[in-house]
């Protein structure tokens, strides 16, 4: 439960006691400015794209003008009627500003003003929203983000006709719209505006912005570094059981920059809510670079924010949606919004990194800026550079030292491989109890699947569009992923308080070799007295048609336990040397966990120390083989049980299960192999290359394992358990073979 002091009245004071200093700067002055549009006047009928934009803009905005004006009472949660018209509002009044400014037309001027008026009478008479369901209740939507949502949009649109409203106007709105709106969002609501999330992030921004266009100082520096003295409890949580309070009591739009992202530009909840905010962070500023220059903020943190946009491109797939990785909704891609407006203003205050231009071409829009402007020029030009998404690791934590994300890319014959494996901290109250998960693609499909988010974003049917509560029973579990979960518990028992302490560690990511590429981490906080390494390598052979992945998976325990290592693959079952038995009815795999999400389809053991599964997917055979015990079961099961709304999807799982021991090692080789093709009812190369896997040594010191293939070839993979760096020097003798090599691993390529 959320748990507030009131808020002092400190704040209020000290806000009034300081100089609200007036600039002489003319408007626009935040994304658009004068300079920037006698610019892009000039140049009109001269960048296809960006004529191409402001004719489909125009058309949009001169619809909603037909249509009149209709500024509801707010009532409905996210999908909903009159939320959905609030959002079309502030939509409509920023493309109207743009377009004002741009075409000189003051019929887009009456559109904003008459629009600005009607909510200037509305506002002051509304308490919190009618729908009690957010931690921070807003007044126009549902909750306090939408109304910075509202707010930020709105003030661009404010900005871009100031100077065409009188000065009675003006002060009509600040006074009863944008001034209360601003204290609203903050020193009213301290839970939604002081604290690292994308949330506050939101929340500065919007009174950030409306501030820089009034020159309201006061207002522009508590975006900037927060409201002392909130008075939030530090026990206080909000809808997604994540702490509200930063331990370190930062707050503000600077330590929103500074804690969430990494050196590498890796922003901490994942890329689905680093997407959703990179148009606040990317527009504020771009505004404070236009108004407050002195700030240089492109190069704070050593230019962050650029470099957060080239890690969001390298954090998707190859059509360009983002990884699901923690709460992510599969499809958002770098074609959205907000992207649109970060590759814009990434490459115009950046390097101009040409390379982004063939993202923009791809996105086939721009901003109607002067940003926007320059990149369709250079496109025109012929500038644009392929951006080639290549292996890569993105640190987590705001030192870069808190684990990461390694990205795993390989291409064979026009077949794109990628390997996905997930080593960073819990990523605030979105994160999900997956340390040491993975996900497999090809050709930009998921093969081996992230579950993602369980909502259905602004689908008011379900549960008014927000988090279904399978989002913590299920899709946040350990359960859920494609790691191993023990005794059927999630990691850290499932407790948000515990994960946040804690994080995994990178023991060593090697690309340098494209034929051989390797990441390998540790977690070793997840189970108590528990240690868990993973290993996961993406190998190119010549002598195979396709490259396949090794996971090594080794976890040593204090005590015995039952582990689970689930795979959640796509598609049909085709065959397996698993004696599986059918279940004839359905019962779910347990109780709690996520474990009672699942149903328990069928069950089997291998008859040897090797096991294949196979099936197929988008007409290509993938194989799992394994290297098991004769006391290792195998579970197939499927998404759905005990889900009476029918809010998960029925996807499918092979479960991996070891019981009773306390020392467990998992060897799998995962494979892309051969084509059906169902015109002409042809299955090529239908079976695994794989003939057998054996583990010839498992010590605290070192991992090995040899791998067969049907074209008599063996390849042997050593991993140092113990020691990662790259000089240290090795000699083993295995079996009467010696092997001697530098680095934690070796591998007969």
């Amino acid at each position: 439960m959320l748990s507030l002091i009131s808020c002092n009245e400190s704040q209020h004071k000290k806000d009034n006691n300081r100089e609200n200093k007036v600039n002489t700067f003319k408007h626009p002055n935040v994304a658009l400015t004068v300079k920037g549009v006698q610019e892009i006047r000039k140049q009109l009928g001269k960048a296809p794209l960006f004529d191409e934009t402001l004719a489909k803009t125009k058309e949009e905005v001169d619809k909603a003008i037909i249509k009149g004006i209709n500024v509801p009472i707010p009532k409905d949660m996210a999908g909903g009627y009159t939320h959905t018209q609030h959002k079309k509002n502030y939509v409509m009044m920023h493309k109207a500003g743009m377009l004002f400014q741009i075409l000189n037309d003051d019929t887009y001027a009456i559109y904003i003003k008459d629009m600005l008026m009607k909510y200037a009478e509305l506002y002051p008479n509304l308490q919190r929203h009618p729908q009690e369901r957010s931690y921070a209740r807003g007044k126009i939507f549902w909750q306090c983000l939408n109304d910075a949502n509202w707010l930020v949009y709105t003030s661009q649109a404010y900005d871009c006709i100031y100077g065409w409203l009188s000065k009675e106007d003006r002060d009509f709105l600040e006074k009863n719209l944008f001034k209360p709106f601003a204290d609203f969002l903050s020193v009213e609501t301290p839970q939604f505006f002081n604290r690292i999330h994308n949330h506050s992030t939101w929340g500065c921004v919007a009174v950030g912005m409306i501030g820089l266009v009034m020159d309201d100082e006061v207002l522009v520096n508590r975006a900037l570094y927060g409201i002392e003295n909130d008075g939030i409890a530090t026990d206080a949580k909000d809808n997604d059981g994540g702490f509200i309070k930063n331990k370190e009591g930062k707050s503000g739009f600077l330590a929103n920059l500074d804690s969430p992202f990494s050196p590498d530009g890796y922003y901490t909840e994942g890329p689905y809510y680093q997407r959703y905010a990179m148009y606040p962070f990317l527009i504020f500023a771009q505004a404070l670079q236009n108004k407050k220059p002195e700030l240089d903020i492109f190069k704070y943190k050593d230019g962050v924010l650029i470099k957060s946009v080239d890690a969001i491109i390298n954090l998707s797939d190859e059509d360009g949606e983002f990884f699901p990785l923690n709460d992510g909704q599969k499809g958002m891609s770098y074609h959205t919004e907000s992207l649109v407006s970060a590759v814009d203003i990434a490459y115009f205050y950046g390097d101009q990194d040409r390379k982004l231009l063939s993202i923009a071409k791809a996105q086939n829009k721009v901003q109607l800026d002067e940003a926007g402007m320059a990149v369709a020029t250079a496109i025109y030009n012929d500038q644009e550079l392929p951006f080639e998404k290549k292996s890569i690791e993105l640190r987590d934590g705001a030192k870069g030292d808190k684990g990461g994300v390694g990205i795993l890319r390989t291409s064979i014959n026009d077949q794109k491989l990628t390997l996905v494996m997930k080593y960073s901290a819990h990523g605030l109250s979105h994160g999900h109890f997956d340390k040491l998960s993975f996900s497999f693609y090809e050709n930009g499909e998921e093969v081996i699947q992230d579950y993602g988010l369980v909502r259905y974003v602004n689908v008011e049917q379900k549960n008014g569009g927000g988090y279904l509560k399978e989002n913590k029973t299920w899709a946040k579990q350990t359960i859920a992923h494609n790691t191993i979960a023990i005794n059927e518990e999630s990691q850290y028992k499932g407790k948000y308080k515990e994960s946040s302490k804690h994080h995994s560690d990178k023991y060593f990511f090697n690309v340098s070799n494209p034929k051989f590429q390797i990441v390998s981490a540790k977690e070793n906080n997840a189970y108590k007295g528990t240690k868990m390494h993973r290993t996961m390598a993406l190998v190119s052979d010549e002598d195979l048609a396709k490259p396949f992945i090794i996971d090594v998976y080794r976890v040593n325990s204090d005590q015995k336990h039952k582990y689970d290592l689930p795979y959640y693959y796509f598609g049909q079952y085709i065959s397996s040397t698993i004696d599986f038995k059918k279940f004839t009815s359905l019962s779910p795999l347990g109780d709690s966990n996520g474990y009672q999400h699942l149903w328990k389809e069928a069950q089997g053991k291998s008859k040897e120390q090797f096991s294949q599964f196979t099936w197929l997917h988008h007409k290509t055979f993938y194989s799992l083989s394994s290297a098991n015990t004769s006391n290792d079961t195998f579970i197939l099961g499927s998404i759905g049980a005990n889900d009476p709304s029918f809010n998960l999807r029925n996807d499918p799982v092979i479960i991996q299960r070891k019981e009773n021991t306390s020392t467990v090692l998992y060897v799998n080789i995962l494979e892309s192999h051969g084509i059906y093709n169902p015109v002409t009812e042809a299955a090529l190369n239908s079976y695994s290359e794989i003939k057998n896997i054996e583990v010839l040594l498992d010590t605290e010191e070192y991992t090995s394992v040899e791998i067969h293939f049907k074209n008599g070839t063996k390849k042997v993979f050593i991993v140092s358990n113990q020691n990662a760096s790259d000089i240290a020097n090795h000699k083993l003798n295995i079996n009467n073979t010696d092997y001697q090599w530098s680095g934690p691993y070796y591998f007969n390529n």
